[in-house]
């Protein structure tokens, strides 16, 4: 009973990439035709939406807030296009436009088709998970934020899911990851946690993870850094960019990413778990992204190899992409 779930980091539609949906609302415009077929082959996929979807909404009162990022209405059928089965909202750039444009953005993916969590009309509605099915399995996706505090729901208020993570990992989190696995087979639990361009995980994220595992999640994948991190036991600690216009760091490559393809499997579905990913090298050039080909690919198996091995996790290869086996 195996299900393979695709899993791509940041995904940011506004600005620049804005600009390009405008022109062209396709999701072509967006990824290569060997993306699409990578994420085409997975029965689900999720990912960190970084942006607001909406055509209104002023931005957010934040003097020291240097970045707002909306995408198009037009976003939101072009990430169904793709084949996009949930969205997390919990980060930074949900409220970039204010509450009206958060609206649009539920509703806007909503008549797409697609599900998104981590934010909602109120504090109760930001925490609620979404449960996915595919080949007779549910999983349930659980979104969350670690940043910005501003950007919390409330009673009565729009915004995000958000959780002190710095301060450990609040009783209301754990019980919502609990009382989504009693009514799912799986759990995704999708953080977006830690500072930005970081070659590790911080303390407070290697601290939060098993603490997520133990309340009940089947996998826990993050985001945040704009950069992949290694992965341990049950934990993608931060997936990376996936779509962008942003400016290159020459060190941490923020522009080579990897797009990754979990497979969850057990004798029945009671009894489901990771038994081991695939990872497809990435290209994340001015708006569109495609594989990692020559050298930008050996830079991803290297760094990608020596993040791994922090956490004792041995990288393979196979058809010209990066695995692990946890089985």
């Amino acid at each position: 009973m195996a299900l393979t779930v695709a899993l791509a980091g940041d995904t940011m539609l506004g600005r620049g990439v804005a600009e390009e949906l405008r022109r062209s609302p396709t999701a072509g415009t967006l990824l290569s035709p060997e993306v699409r077929q990578a994420l085409a082959a997975a029965d689900l996929v999720v990912l960190n939406l970084e942006c607001c979807v909406s055509d209104r909404g002023e931005r957010w009162p934040d003097p020291d807030k240097p970045f707002f990022f909306r995408a198009p209405s037009s976003a939101a059928a072009v990430l169904a296009e793709l084949g996009v089965d949930c969205v997390t909202l919990a980060n930074n750039h949900a409220l970039d436009h204010g509450f009206d444009a958060l609206v649009d953005t539920g509703a806007l993916l909503a008549q797409a088709g697609v599900r998104a969590v981590g934010a909602g009309r109120d504090v109760s509605a930001a925490r609620e998970f979404a449960v996915l099915e595919a080949g007779g399995v549910r999983l349930a996706v659980v979104g969350v934020t670690d940043h910005p505090r501003d950007y919390a729901a409330g009673p009565g208020r729009p915004g995000v899911a958000w959780a002190d993570l710095w301060a450990g990992v609040p009783g209301w989190l754990t019980a919502l990851v609990a009382r989504a696995a009693r009514k799912a087979d799986a759990v995704l639990v999708t953080p977006h946690w830690g500072p930005n361009m970081t070659s590790r995980p911080p303390s407070h994220v290697r601290a939060a993870a098993p603490r997520l595992l133990a309340a009940g999640a089947t996998l826990v994948a993050g985001h945040s850094a704009h950069v992949f991190h290694g992965v341990a036991d049950r934990v993608l600690y931060d997936l990376g960019d996936f779509v962008d216009d942003y400016a290159v760091d020459p060190v941490l490559r923020n522009d080579l990413g990897l797009l990754f393809l979990v497979t969850l499997d057990g004798p029945d579905r009671a009894h489901l778990a990771p038994v081991g990913l695939e990872a497809l090298p990435l290209a994340l050039e001015f708006c569109h992204t495609r594989p990692a080909r020559g050298e930008e690919w050996e830079w991803v198996r290297e760094r990608f190899t020596d993040a791994c091995a922090e956490f004792g996790t041995p990288v393979g290869e196979r058809d010209g992409r990066l695995t692990v086996d946890w089985a």
